[in-house]
């Protein structure tokens, strides 16, 4: 059902500038080719690759209205006014939540947190939220992760003599909010030198800015950034720049001295207290944060990342790891249900986008779902439900490398009651009576525009590469490249000719993925563990002598603190067909 992706070797650097590279740094060219593609030409830029260092951090001050931002919250904490950290439910908004309020909690007891009811109030600051904190004697909220668009919030927040502090990274609309203060780098009015801070990370600058100038030592800051990276893993911003540094000594933190919280999440997701990877925060701890806000509570995450008393954090984790538990089986229902519509045709339209609607689906897995339709169909791609407090269509959309979803979906705002999002993912709300007309406008959008290189899903292979170059020093540099995400990906791979030593074997409950013993037809004496999830048809051709091509990236597998060189298989290509 998933279509065959096409490998695309990128265009290799400036053979003169890796060979130079590589002779002043004493690494192999393979490695001084990858620097190279990532605009890495001297040692003095290598070094500042490899050497992270949080001395060269920008200054929070560089963000528009951080001043005002400040002298408003220390205004509170003298004053002793009620203060109100507030963000979104997914794992951006409660990490920032967790990391703004761990530091004024520090500062202040007259401080709470509050997270919107997902399936209530909907995403972002909310009229509920404004009456509760009113209600509750809170004159500042701090809105995390959530509140550039929410001009209408932010009024009737200033007519109940409420202030809002907007700490935000989504783009902006025309009109800021007339907040007091709006922080968000994205801001065209902005000069801030980075603008892909997550929205913990946009949090994360008014702490620093806050300590900077009332004598708080930024050593005390280090212990949030385990926080911090998490945010960053989960909400697939950029990992370079200021990014960079900051997931650098996130992961730091979060191997050595994780808060009670996080440390709960490594061990009942199975991990390696020591060894956190960024990938780890992606398929592993990010899921259960957020199942939290999917099937019950953000704020039972908070609780989480903020709780100081192991019995409460493991009591806490359990609550949330059930929730994930529950939140994969709904997933699982939902997308083969989803998949039978597509292939029945009863699906709302199955053209240019894959759109599916059943009125009784979970609207917390909607999202997860459509991200499954993309790797089967592989087309632009809304999955909608039905919300049951207000009667409305709710949906979420997935979009395919190069095809903007959320320029289609804004061609359709008239039929739209509200709807956020960026590039690849965006989320919409709409009336019942309006999702046919909304389906065929945005068919005809997205086959107006849509080629068939965007519907054609690609592997970028970073280099080809022969099993006897892969070394332990090799692996030992690869692995400074780290950490990996958005900007500054994992290297792929690509080695012809390889085959199983014969005890390649099926894995995995539904026996879908592959265990391989792999050797290189022509450096016999290198072989390497490799695993290949959901590769399981190829498995009679490997298993019969048949050499592949694979392309791959090179993990560290740890087992009881001993670490293992292991090819992590992206695609598979059996020889037979490409000769």
């Amino acid at each position: 059902m998933v279509k065959e992706r096409k490998w695309i070797i990128k265009d290799p650097a400036d053979r003169e500038a890796v060979s130079r590279l590589s002779s002043e740094l004493g690494i192999d060219p393979v490695l001084a080719g990858l620097l190279a593609q990532r605009g890495i030409g001297t040692f003095q830029d290598a070094r500042a690759f490899f050497r992270p260092d949080l001395k060269n951090l920008h200054d929070p001050f560089l963000m528009k209205d951080m001043d005002r931002a400040v002298e408003r919250v220390h205004r509170a904490v003298e004053s002793g006014e009620k203060i109100l950290v507030y963000g979104d439910y997914d794992v951006d908004g409660t990490t920032a939540v967790a990391l703004v309020y761990s530091f004024l909690k520090k500062l202040t007891d007259h401080v709470d947190f509050y997270i919107p009811d997902r399936y209530d109030e909907g995403y972002g600051l909310s009229f509920k939220g404004v009456d509760w904190a009113a209600d509750h004697g809170f004159v500042l909220i701090i809105a995390l992760d959530c509140g550039i668009k929410a001009n209408d919030k932010v009024s009737y927040a200033t007519g109940k003599g409420v202030d809002v502090i907007i700490c935000d990274h989504h783009l902006p609309e025309n009109e800021i909010p007339r907040a007091v203060a709006v922080l968000d780098p994205k801001r065209e009015d902005c000069g801030y030198p980075f603008d892909d801070l997550s929205g913990c990370g946009v949090g994360f600058k008014l702490v620093q800015a806050y300590a900077s100038v009332y004598g708080i030592p930024f050593e005390n800051l280090v212990s949030l950034l385990d926080l911090l990276v998490v945010s960053i893993a989960a909400d697939l911003v950029s990992v370079v720049g200021e990014n960079r540094i900051l997931a650098h000594y996130g992961l730091k933190q979060l191997n050595e001295h994780p808060r009670m919280g996080l440390y709960t999440m490594i061990r009942l997701s199975g991990l390696d207290p020591e060894h956190v990877t960024i990938d780890d925060i992606v398929f592993k701890i990010g899921p259960r944060i957020n199942a939290a806000g999917r099937m019950e509570s953000g704020r039972v995450a908070v609780e989480l990342l903020t709780a100081t008393d192991e019995k409460e954090a493991e009591r806490i984790g359990a609550e949330i790891n059930q929730y994930n538990n529950e939140r994969k089986n709904i997933d699982r229902e939902i997308t083969q249900e989803a998949l039978e519509m597509v292939q029945s045709g009863s699906c709302l339209s199955s053209g240019n986008a894959t759109i599916v609607y059943n009125p009784s689906w979970h609207k917390g897995v909607v999202g997860i779902v459509a991200s499954r339709l993309v790797e089967a169909f592989y087309k632009p791609t809304i999955v909608f439900s039905k919300t049951q407090s207000n009667g409305l269509v709710t949906g979420s959309a997935r979009s395919v490398h190069g095809f903007d979803l959320y320029d289609a979906i804004e061609s359709c705002s008239d039929l739209l009651e509200n709807f956020g999002g960026h590039l690849y993912a965006a989320g919409l709300t709409l009336k019942e009576e309006n999702l046919p007309e909304f389906c065929s406008r945005i068919e005809k959008f997205i086959g107006d525009r849509i080629t068939s290189e965007m519907l054609t899903p690609v592997i970028f292979v970073d280099s080809l590469l022969n099993f006897d170059t892969i070394t332990p020093k090799f692996v030992r540099i690869l692995k400074q490249f780290q950490p990996f995400g958005p900007g500054n990906t994992a290297p792929v791979f690509l080695t012809e000719n390889v085959y199983d030593n014969g005890n390649g074997r099926r894995v995995g409950a539904d026996a879908g993925h592959l265990k391989l013993e792999l050797i290189q037809e022509t450096q016999p004496y290198h072989h390497f563990p490799a695993i290949a999830f959901n590769k399981a048809e190829h498995f009679e051709h490997i298993r019969n002598g048949n050499p592949v091509d694979i392309c791959y990236s090179i993990v560290e597998n740890y087992y009881r603190g001993i670490a293992n060189i292991q090819l992590r298989i992206k695609d598979i290509h059996d020889r037979d067909d490409f000769i």
